[in-house]
């Protein structure tokens, strides 16, 4: 798998005790390589960081992203030969009640990441990952493209189009001819097994249905672009990959250096309530409407093309709608009624993996 690029290599990871952080550590154990950690720590519980145990496989560092000599230190001290930056205050709504510490976080927190990138002198391949909802979005019907303006009317959404901002002019000015090769990527909106935030969808559903209580449900009109975590994370491992090939000529590299979008197929662009309604296919209960029109604004329609993902790395998504849904649901079943997270989570890797090998997408053939 991604042509064996992290057997045995260092990876420095920001925000591996968070939901994405965790699957995509998970992972990289799976693939051989050698995570190094650094984030808040995990909540106490439920955290998924804590369900696959990952404080005892990974070298894991609790620290701020927002303090600029520990990112500094701890990236420096790693030598890392990929680095993924996932640390961040990834939600709408918590971002209007701390939009300072937001953009402390989203903005800052990245460009210390860039700083401390730019005092490598090995070759290193970095990923900084934003979200779909750094484009200015004017709720069109049609995907947004990664040359498309960035913009966003939230402070968590308007903070990742700064971060994207960012990282471009790091590139642009310090990256060139750097032995630090660099690509941002947007993924959009990411379910699966150990997300335990508050303020999103599924596991608001999991909570409500575990307590034998109706779903609640805010924005039922609301269009997203779903996707299982691994989808996203399969591009930026593949995408890390390809930065990494020292055959790469400085032309091809600059073609892989700028941003990628990595999301769904058109048919996983459903909205809030048909997730709902296909969650309760596989764990009977009811939702409720709970829709306030003096709630805080939310985008309404929002859809990511992934033609240059397609084009590019040979990268397509693997599992459908109903199938994302499905391992989704499974996951949250079948761990609380056997506390077996990590062999739920390891097993749904090696299907994920599989399905994707008979595909013949490009990082499971490579």
């Amino acid at each position: 798998m991604f042509a064996d690029a992290f057997r045995g290599k260092t990876i420095w990871l920001s925000g591996d005790t968070g939901f994405k952080g965790s699957w995509l550590a998970y992972w990289l154990i799976l693939l051989g390589a050698r995570v190094r950690g650094f984030a808040l720590a995990a909540p106490e519980s439920p955290a998924l960081f804590r369900q696959l145990g990952l404080a005892e496989k990974i070298a894991h560092e609790t620290g701020d992203i927002r303090d600029r000599d520990a990112v500094r230190e701890s990236l420096t001290r790693a030598r890392p030969d990929f680095v993924f930056h996932l640390a961040a205050q990834p939600l709408v709504r918590l971002s209007y009640a701390q939009p300072v510490d937001t953009y402390a976080t989203n903005v800052m927190g990245t460009a210390h990441v860039l700083e401390a990138l730019r005092g490598l002198t090995h070759p290193c391949a970095a990923v900084v990952v934003t979200t779909d909802k750094c484009y200015e979005n004017r709720e069109w019907v049609h995907g947004y493209r990664e040359e498309d303006p960035l913009g966003g009317h939230d402070p968590y959404s308007s903070s990742k189009a700064a971060a994207e901002i960012v990282t471009n002019a790091y590139r642009r000015s310090f990256f060139g001819g750097h032995p630090v090769t660099l690509a941002t990527a947007r993924a959009g909106n990411v379910i699966g097994g150990g997300d335990w935030a508050a303020d999103r969808i599924v596991p608001d559903c999991v909570r409500a249905l575990q307590a034998g209580r109706p779903i609640p449900v805010r924005n039922k009109t609301a269009t997203r672009p779903w996707q299982h975590v691994l989808e996203p994370l399969s591009g930026y491992l593949w995408l890390a990959a390809v930065l990494a090939n020292p055959a790469l000529s400085a032309h091809d590299l600059r073609r892989f250096t700028p941003a990628f979008n990595f999301g769904p197929g058109h048919e996983s662009n459903r909205t809030v309530l048909e997730l709902v309604n296909e969650v309760l296919q596989h764990w009977p209960g009811e939702w409720v409407d709970q829709s306030d029109p003096r709630a805080v604004h939310e985008a309404g329609l929002l859809q990511l093309s992934t033609d240059k993902a397609h084009s590019l790395l040979r990268w397509a998504p693997v599992w459908t709608f109903p199938e994302a849904i499905a391992q989704t649901t499974r996951w949250y079943r079948e761990c609380r009624e056997t506390e077996s997270a990590a062999a739920l989570t390891s097993n749904q890797i090696a299907a994920y993996s599989e399905r994707a090998r008979q595909l013949g997408i490009a990082w499971a053939v490579a």
